[in-house]
């Protein structure tokens, strides 16, 4: 019987390189390594914009609070300090020259009328800017006519009278208010006006003068008749009341 010579599964070594043939079949984790990809780390998620946004009304809101606080802060210690209260206004007294109409059907007004104003406070002085004045029927809103007063200082508890006086001449309604104002003008009863004085005031507390406030005060209860010569007539100021509105500006205080 012939002996069978196997062939050694030891490497040919042939000088100083070495070559290792590997067995055959493959076996199972030999496989996987050789299919398997290689790793790569995966790089940081950069931040999404959705929370650098939340962030960012984050630090509003608070920066927000934070200045109505101090805000809220300043008004209770100038609060407490000054005491602050509102002017008051007053219709003390309105003559009637002249209201009727042309033959053309134009407005000739010619109204004088005394506003009283007063200042209660003790350490708050009131500069006004220049007042617009406009006088409405009192029901419909029809213009009779504008004037204006000039600025003026208004001190410490004190008590100011405003004249001013309001005209017009050849001034056209349309049908309607026109219609309207002559029936009025000929009721028995008077005709009920209303006078709306609109300016912006500063306050003056010490050294510190605030920003200017737009004001707008309105009066109602008055009531006319028509002069029928040239006599004027005295309207009716008995129940006569002014309501101050107050707006606000966000504005730097100055010093």
């Amino acid at each position: 019987m012939t002996d069978r010579v196997y062939p050694s599964t030891k490497p040919a070594t042939n000088g100083t390189t070495t070559i290792t043939n590997p067995s055959f079949p493959a076996t199972k984790a030999q496989l996987y390594g050789a299919n398997r990809p290689a790793y790569r780390p995966q790089p940081q998620r950069k931040r999404s914009r959705r929370s650098c946004w939340c962030a960012c009304c984050l630090w509003v809101t608070l920066i927000i609070f934070i200045l109505l606080v101090l805000v809220a802060i300043a008004g209770a210690i100038i609060y407490v300090i000054y005491r602050p209260q509102r002017p008051t206004f007053s219709v003390s007294g309105l003559k009637v020259s002249s209201l009727n109409f042309t033959s053309s059907s134009q407005l000739t007004t010619n109204i004088n009328f005394n506003i009283t104003a007063r200042n209660p406070n003790k350490k708050l002085v009131y500069i006004y800017n220049p007042v617009t004045i406009s006088v409405t029927t009192e029901k419909e809103d029809i213009l009779i006519g504008n004037g204006l007063l000039p600025s003026f200082v208004h001190g410490t508890k004190n008590t100011t009278l405003l004249k001013a006086t309001i005209t017009s001449s050849g001034q056209q309604l349309d049908d309607i208010p026109s219609s309207q104002l002559k029936t009025d003008l000929k009721s028995k009863n008077g005709l009920g006006l209303k006078i709306e004085l609109e300016t912006k005031v500063k306050l003056k507390m010490g050294g510190l003068k605030t920003p200017k406030v737009g004001i707008r005060v309105s009066c109602e209860g008055i009531k006319v008749t028509v002069p029928s010569g040239k006599t004027a007539t005295t309207a009716s100021v008995s129940n006569a009341k002014c309501k101050v509105m107050l707006s606000f500006d966000i504005n730097c205080y100055e010093f």
